[in-house]
């Protein structure tokens, strides 16, 4: 058993190295030249169409508002990672880290665009009457090749409905240590997960969106909030910080005692790693929540895929980036104790009590959101194969990964994870690419003089 796992983590280690990081960011890069770089040049529009437009009524048909289905996908999208991986990659690859984190997130925008654009233009309704899509449902009835296109979202929804499973677990399991360290139980603390979550997803994408959509909101402002504090109070840092940022991503850095050397390639082997990771463009699970949204333009809807990468890797994980930079415990813990360094920072200036609860409320709200939505995920992969009364049923089996994870009774399939996820990302990234000329067409058919973009400048200039 234990050759199995450290063959199959021979097997991730390999796979998400260059082959896996050079598919979904060479991709990324094919769809932001396919798509004319329309995320930079458009992108102050695409703030304003996303930020500016939350508290107005949606246009179109849908089940969820646009703002519901985005942060229902940011539900899932911000997790424990957006604190403790960025840590993580600044200890293996310097804070040059941080500049590629940033490069791969503006390139992701292209990758997540076409994965909504594609979501909304070939969504249908379900047998109860609500908006259901996703890479599954695009690669079946848009790949050029239909035999090949049927074959590629079969394979995506059948491995997406595994790992779901198995990530679900792997979300409790980070839930009940971080409710540990106050002396609650495992079993106490995935009993009332488990609850909790199932009263939430058995009210399906509607009553999801609406935790979600007050959810995501407070969980990213205490976090953001707790970081902006941590930040002003060593002001002075920050010209030095940003700094070794830009000079350390194109050249060798050392850290302050000079011990541990960090390389250019290492900086950005870790920063498109996390870039990779924060926004999950290419992993096709955010077109399953915005195929739900009422829109009247499948590129409209797509922005939003830009907001999300905007608060999930630029906004959140930067924070992460400058708290631990700005305090310098970046440079006074090993790397094998990169995780503690976020609660370290926050304890440097807020209290080892105040600090450390913070960055656990945090962690432990990114948790519980992610796990609403991957188990909702998982019941729309079942729902492709087996229709929605059954789906419903099976859905148990994703709350009960709840449990099993709290207890620990999923940990040898952990490993599995990363390989099974890389097999979900191949054929959603074939589609894309394969399928970028139609998300090409719907972009053109938006922004050259049709009544979405020139009614939207008009708006603005009269609103002046």
């Amino acid at each position: 058993m234990f050759n199995l796992i450290d063959l199959v983590g021979s097997i991730s280690d390999w796979m998400w190295g260059p082959p896996m990081l050079m598919f979904i960011v060479g991709g990324g890069i094919f769809l932001t030249i396919r798509l004319g770089f329309f995320q930079i040049i458009y992108y102050p529009y695409i703030l304003k169409q996303t930020f500016g437009t939350i508290f107005k009524k949606s246009k179109g048909e849908g089940t969820v508002s646009p703002f519901q289905a985005a942060t229902t996908a940011l539900a899932s999208t911000i997790g424990a990672s957006n604190i403790v991986g960025v840590p993580i990659a600044i200890a293996f690859g310097g804070p040059g880290a941080v500049f590629w984190m940033w490069v791969i997130s503006l390139i992701g925008c292209a990758t997540k665009f076409s994965e909504i654009v594609l979501g909304v233009k070939y969504r249908v309704r379900n047998e109860d009457g609500q908006y259901v899509g996703g890479p599954m449902y695009y690669l079946s009835a848009g790949f050029p090749d239909k035999t090949i296109g049927e074959t590629l979202g079969v394979v995506y929804a059948f491995f997406t409905m595994l790992i779901l499973a198995a990530s679900v677990a792997a979300q409790s399991v980070s839930a009940t240590q971080t409710v540990g360290v106050m002396g609650v139980s495992s079993l106490t603390t995935g009993i009332l997960l488990t609850i909790l979550v199932a009263i939430i997803v058995y009210g399906g994408i509607t009553r999801i969106a609406s935790v979600t959509s007050k959810l995501v909101p407070l969980m990213a402002g205490v976090y953001i909030a707790g970081s902006l504090i941590v930040v002003l109070c060593n002001i002075t840092a920050i010209p030095g910080v940003f700094t070794l940022i830009f000079q350390s991503a194109f050249s060798p850095s050392a850290t302050a005692g000079g011990l541990t050397g960090f390389g250019a390639a290492s900086a950005m082997r870790w920063g498109i790693a996390r870039g990779t990771y924060s926004c999950e463009a290419g992993m096709g699970t955010a077109p399953v929540a915005h195929s739900a949204a009422a829109t009247d333009h499948p590129v409209r809807q797509g922005f939003w895929g830009i907001f999300e990468i905007t608060v999930s890797s630029l906004i959140i994980c930067t924070m992460s980036a400058l708290v631990v930079l700005t305090t310098g415990i970046w440079n006074q813990v090993e790397a094998a104790s990169a995780a503690s360094m976020p609660t370290l920072a926050f304890q440097s200036v807020l209290g080892n009590t105040f600090g450390g609860l913070l960055v656990s409320f945090s962690m432990l709200m990114f948790v519980i959101s992610t796990i609403i939505v991957q188990v909702f995920y998982g019941e729309k992969q079942c729902e492709f194969f087996f229709g929605t009364k059954i789906a419903k049923i099976l859905k148990v089996f994703y709350i009960l990964a709840i449990l099993a994870g709290a207890l620990g009774g999923l940990q040898a399939v952990f490993g599995f994870l990363d390989v099974v996820m890389g097999i979900t990302i191949i054929p959603n990234m074939l589609g894309l690419i394969f399928m970028s000329g139609q998300v090409a067409a719907l972009k053109k058919e938006f922004f050259s003089g049709s009544k979405y973009y020139l009614k939207d400048k008009r708006r603005s200039r009269s609103s002046l």
